[in-house]
């Protein structure tokens, strides 16, 4: 219940004496008027103090009556966000949005309210951290990706979007006990996967080690207790062996003439120490550096001082240094780290770092607000230290399917790096693994594209060459060079793979321009069509989808980056019917048939009751196409897609009106067989990646058959059970989505259509 008295009653008529959860010591100076919170942090100027006290009266009146799983009032949980941004040191803004970060996606408010309450910059981070959950979604999987899109994009505008979410999450991650197992592990491995990452790319290494601790706690219970235990168990020991190597490194500094520094001994987290014995198959007793001593002094010079002295009192292991004062890492974690054979003959890790690195090391981003006199605090996203955010921007217009995305985003956030130079002696870190086109494509997408060669260190080397700490590459470009397929299989970036399928994609615009004329058109009809191109409403529509021009976007359309229903939609949106091209487009689009007497048949067809039929082999119609009866003279009625080129030579009086009886088809529930022929980039698992995606739709596949082609694009003929157009289009639709896929046609047994 409430704690010591505050004041009588706020701006809203709240009575502070009495607020219904525990009030934090910090809170209750402010809400007592304090500016100078009293916990060593800088204080506040009155304006800041006022804005803070708004925005916690606010987010309590909104969150009144809501309780939180445990039971506790929800107002504790925004409280505590805002606190643990209070101790990153995050300004007044950042903390007011820690208050309000759940009061858009929570209650009734509007950001446009919000933003006439505390203005602009507390919108953008509210706005970038609530979730997308009153909008529909056909997956979870998209619903997960259209969050993290839309967060990495306010977090280009803004990187305090992130410090909040991860905050938020932190929080989460405390208290995630009370929610059901199934979503403890789902919350859990997101949490592992993308925020425990996410903090380590900002820097924030408190946030970092917590998160990975209690994601590691829900997804591996045993595991995560019985190294506890064991840490545990030995921690005494430890401890003990550690204080007698601080005091004999302790007296070496002295003598040495190094007067003013700190040394401590800090434990390695749970989760560290299991990756650890992951990575190198180890078994615990067989990890002997479960602790690091650390020494803070005071410049740079002296961090390599107290090296020397270190490397002359222990025996150093070789191949342990590491220099990160020289070379930082992308996060800007700048210390020197050695490990040594301490006194009691075990290994012992040794981190060397200023006063300002071991700022940098803890808040990592935010550790310049911290420490900085008010105002100032935003950070600029477009500095060196986030490439990987814009790396992350690019992904989003590059890869359309929202599992490859996600995919993509785990794979690139993780920390495994090789760093290398250019020939100017300009640094750039690179994922492990990574070869000279990676590097190529880093420069830029034009080097990429024309890369005809590599050199590493001077000498000639094959461009599938892993590349090294250290190695200096100069790519050979000539203009005629273009990317080959072969790439694909062994880049290790994902900006060099999906720009080389771009090549390929761009290498084949003309054909496919004319092919997503031929779709759009098909749909839309002959009449009014080309006016409709030129018209500017087509423009606009190509502009709302990202495009430039009309050309653009039927060149997508072409290549399957996008499906025709998108571009008819978009069409359709804000529109009423006049006389112009839009209402030809409208008249168009395929209109359900009104159910009558007749749909009471068996036959799935209805207007062949009682007379033998059979589709047609030529085009095999699918329910949901318009079809035509033919009267022969063996067969009974053969039906046919009304665009079957056959039906256009055969004469009036043989033909019958037919139409699907779809009551009996929902009933039934029976399939058809379409073949799909797929052109792709040839790399090692495309086969795989798309048969997994009809499985996960439940898609039977009759027969499978691959074509290779040296230095081409590979073909694959698919053979699937539909059951009706529909759903024939959504799976054409997905597969198009793959980035692999170049081209996708559907080809019906013995024909096409």
């Amino acid at each position: 219940m409430g704690q010591t008295a505050v004041a009588a009653t706020s701006d809203r008529g709240l009575d502070l004496n009495n607020l219904d959860f525990e009030v934090p010591a910090w809170l209750q100076a402010l809400l007592s008027g304090a500016t100078d919170l009293g916990d060593g942090l800088r204080p506040y100027t009155p304006e800041e103090a006022d804005l803070l006290r708004r925005a916690f009266e606010f987010s309590y009146c909104l969150h009144q009556g809501q309780k939180r799983r445990s039971g506790e009032p929800y107002i504790a949980h925004p409280v505590a966000v805002a606190g643990l941004l209070r101790e990153l040191g995050g300004d007044a803004v950042t903390v007011a949005a820690g208050f309000l970060h759940d009061v858009v996606e929570d209650t009734e408010v509007t950001l446009e309210a919000l933003e006439a309450e505390f203005g602009s910059e507390v919108r953008l981070l509210v706005e970038g951290v609530t979730k997308l959950s009153k909008f529909n979604f056909s997956s979870k999987t998209e619903q997960q990706a259209e969050n993290f899109r839309r967060m990495f994009v306010a977090m280009a505008k803004d990187i305090r979007v992130i410090v909040v979410k991860l905050a938020d999450r932190l929080h989460n991650m405390r208290t995630l006990q009370y929610l059901a197992p199934s979503k403890q592990r789902q919350i859990a491995a997101e949490t592992m996967e993308i925020f425990a990452p996410l903090a380590n790319r900002l820097g924030i290494w408190r946030f970092k080690w917590e998160l990975e601790d209690l994601a590691f706690k829900y997804l591996d219970y045993e595991a995560y207790r019985q190294i506890q235990e064991l840490v545990n168990a030995k921690r005494a020991e430890r401890e003990a062996e550690i204080q007698v190597f601080i005091e004999m490194l302790r007296q070496q500094l002295i003598q040495a003439g190094i007067e003013h520094f700190e040394i401590s001994g800090r434990p390695k987290h749970l989760y560290g120490i299991y990756r650890k014995m992951q990575q190198q198959h180890k078994e615990f007793h067989e990890i002997y550096d479960l602790s690091a001593v650390r020494v803070i002094v005071q410049s740079n010079s002296e961090c390599y001082r107290v090296l020397a002295v270190v490397h002359n009192c222990f025996r150093p292991i070789p191949g342990r240094f590491k220099d990160y004062i020289g070379l930082p890492k992308p996060n800007r974690y700048q210390s020197l780290h050695t490990a040594v054979i301490g006194p009691q003959g075990k290994p012992v890790e040794v981190q060397l770092r200023t006063e300002e690195m071991h700022r940098v090391a803890e808040y990592g981003i935010a550790a310049h607000w911290k420490y900085k006199e008010a105002g100032s605090t935003a950070v600029r996203p477009d500095e060196e230290r986030f490439t990987w955010l814009r790396q992350l921007l690019e992904w989003q217009n590059d890869l359309k399917d929202d599992k490859e995305y996600l995919d993509t985003i785990r794979e690139n956030l993780f920390e495994s790096e090789v760093y290398v130079f250019t020939p100017k002696g300009d640094l750039l870190a690179l994922p492990q693994g990574s070869c000279p086109v990676d590097f190529a494509y880093r420069i830029h997408s034009e080097v990429g594209d024309h890369c005809a060669g590599a050199r590493v260190n001077n000498k000639i080397v094959p461009l599938d060459t892993r590349l090294r700490n250290g190695d200096i590459v100069q790519i050979i470009t000539q203009k005629n060079a273009h990317p080959s397929l072969d790439w694909i299989n062994f880049v290790a970036t994902s900006t060099a793979r999906n720009r080389i399928r771009q090549w390929f994609k761009r290498s084949n615009r003309e054909q496919n321009l004319l092919r997503g004329r031929h779709l759009l058109e098909r749909e839309l009809g002959k009449t009014g069509f080309d006016a409709l191109l030129k018209s500017e409403r087509m423009q606009k529509v190509a502009e709302k989808l990202n495009y430039a021009t009309v050309d653009d976007l039927l060149a997508a359309l072409g290549y399957g980056e996008i499906t025709a229903t998108l571009v008819i939609n978009r069409l359709q949106e804000g529109t009423k019917p006049e006389s112009t091209p839009l209402e030809i487009t409208q008249a168009l689009l395929p209109r359900s048939t009104s159910t009558t007497s007749r749909s009471k048949t068996k036959s799935p067809i209805l207007g062949v009751e009682g007379l033998k039929y059979q589709l047609a082999k030529c085009c095999n119609p699918l329910p949901g196409d318009p079809i035509l009866g033919v009267v022969t003279r063996f067969k009974g009625i053969t039906i046919h897609h009304q665009e079957c080129p056959r039906v256009a030579q055969i004469s009036g009086e043989r033909l019958v009106p037919v139409r699907w009886n779809e009551e009996q088809l929902q009933q039934h529930g029976q399939t058809y067989p379409v073949e799909l022929r797929l052109e792709v980039i040839d790399r090692v698992g495309v086969l795989r990646d798309i048969l997994s995606r009809l499985s996960d739709q439940s898609i039977n596949v009759r027969n499978a058959k691959v074509q290779t082609f040296a230095n081409r694009t590979a073909l694959i003929d698919l053979c699937i059970d539909v059951r009706d157009k529909k759903q024939l289009t959504q799976i054409q639709s997905q597969l198009r989505q793959l980035s692999d896929v170049i081209v996708l046609r559907s080809r019906h047994p013995n024909g096409s259509r």
